[in-house]
C-alpha cells in the first residue's frame, strides 16, 4: 500500500508543477510576473514557462478597450444653474505594469478623474454654452483625463456627455424663449416676403410708367408731325393765295373767310347742349361767299370764262336779326 502512495504523491506533486509553472495567456489579457512579490517582467498572449517557486503571475490585466461609467451628479455652472450631468468614458490600457502598480484600483481612479474634471469644465460654462458646446466639453474632458491617466498606462480613447439635464423651471423657460424667438423669425420672414412683393409691384409700376412714358412721347412725336405737315400745307396754300391776291383775284379773300365761318357754324351746329340752332340773318352773305369760293376754284382749276353766280335774295329780316330754324 505504501508502495502505490508514493508514486501517486510523486504524480499530484508533478502535476501541480506543471499547472505552476505553465501559464496560457488569453488573447486581449496580459499577466505581469512577480519573483518573490517583485515585478520582473509582463506575459504576452500565449504559453510562457515560470521558474519553479521562484516566480508567481502577480496581476491579470485586461488590455481590450473598456467602457467606464461616470455616475450621474449636479453641477453648478457659471451662471449660477444646477444641472445634472453624466458622461462614459472609452479607455484602454496600454502598458500593464504601470496600469497594475502605479495606481490602486485603477477604474475607480478613472472614475473620480472624470467626475472632477466633469464638475470643473461644466461649472466655467454658462448654461447655453453647456447646452450647446457639448463636442467642446467632450474635447476639454478627453485631453485633460488623458493627460492625467497617461503616467497609469492608460489610453482615453473617448469620453461622452451621456445626460444633461436643466431645471424643469429652466426648461420651461428655455421652451418659452424658443417660441419667442420661432414667432420672432417667422415675422421676419413674412416681413421679408411683404418687402419683395412691394419691391416687385414697385417695379412693375415703374416699367408701366416708363412703358406709358414712351408711348406718349411717340404719340407726342407723331402729332408733332402731322402738325408740322399740316402747318406746311396750310402755308403753301396761304402762299398760293396770297399770291392770287396780289394779282388782284378777291376770291382768294372770301374763301377764307367762308372757310371759318363755316367752321364755327359747324361748330355750333355740332353743340350737344343746342336745342336750337340760330341762323343769321345775313345768311345770304354766306352764300355769295360761297359763290366766290367756286369762281376761286375755277380760277386755280384754269377755266377761262367765269359765269356769274346768281344773286340769292335777301330776306326782309332786320339787320343784326335773326331767325330760327
Amino acid at each position: 500500500m505504501a508502495s502505490f502512495l508514493v508514486p501517486l504523491v510523486l504524480l499530484v506533486l508533478a502535476l501541480f508543477l506543471v499547472i505552476s509553472v505553465i501559464k496560457i495567456v488569453p488573447q486581449g489579457r496580459e499577466f505581469t510576473v512577480e519573483r518573490f512579490g517583485r515585478y520582473t517582467r509582463t506575459l504576452k498572449p500565449g504559453i510562457s514557462i515560470l521558474t519553479p517557486f521562484v516566480e508567481t503571475i502577480g496581476r491579470r490585466v485586461n488590455m481590450m478597450e473598456q467602457v467606464l461609467d461616470v455616475p450621474q451628479q449636479e453641477v453648478i455652472t457659471k451662471d449660477n444653474v444646477s444641472v445634472k450631468v453624466d458622461a462614459i468614458v472609452f479607455i484602454q490600457v496600454m502598458d500593464a505594469a504601470q496600469a497594475a502598480y502605479k495606481v490602486d484600483n485603477l477604474m475607480y481612479a478613472i472614475t473620480q478623474l472624470a467626475q472632477t474634471n466633469l464638475r470643473t469644465v461644466v461649472g466655467s460654462m454658462e448654461l447655453d454654452e453647456v447646452l450647446s458646446q457639448r463636442d467642446q466639453i467632450n474635447t476639454r474632458l478627453l485631453s485633460t483625463i488623458d493627460h492625467a491617466t497617461g503616467p497609469w498606462g492608460v489610453k482615453i480613447a473617448r469620453i461622452e456627455i451621456k445626460d444633461l439635464t436643466p431645471p424643469a423651471d429652466i426648461t420651461n423657460a428655455m421652451a418659452r424663449q424658443m417660441k419667442a424667438e420661432r414667432e420672432r423669425r417667422a415675422v421676419i420672414t413674412e416681413a421679408e416676403g411683404e418687402k419683395q412683393a412691394a419691391i416687385a409691384r414697385a417695379e412693375g409700376q415703374k416699367q408701366s410708367a416708363i412703358l406709358q412714358a414712351e408711348g406718349r412721347k411717340e404719340a407726342a412725336f407723331r402729332d408733332s408731325e402731322a402738325r408740322e405737315r399740316e402747318a406746311e400745307a396750310e402755308a403753301k396754300a396761304t402762299a398760293f393765295v396770297s399770291e392770287a391776291i396780289s394779282k388782284g383775284d378777291v376770291n382768294a379773300i372770301n374763301y377764307f373767310i367762308a372757310q371759318k365761318y363755316v367752321e364755327a357754324f359747324g361748330e355750333l351746329a355740332r353743340s350737344p347742349n343746342a336745342k336750337t340752332v340760330i341762323v343769321p340773318a345775313d345768311f345770304a352773305g354766306l352764300t355769295g361767299t360761297v359763290a366766290g369760293v367756286a369762281e376761286l376754284v375755277k380760277t386755280l382749276g384754269g377755266s377761262s370764262a367765269v359765269a356769274p353766280t346768281p344773286p340769292i335774295p335777301r330776306t326782309n329780316t332786320p339787320t343784326g336779326g335773326a331767325k330760327r330754324v
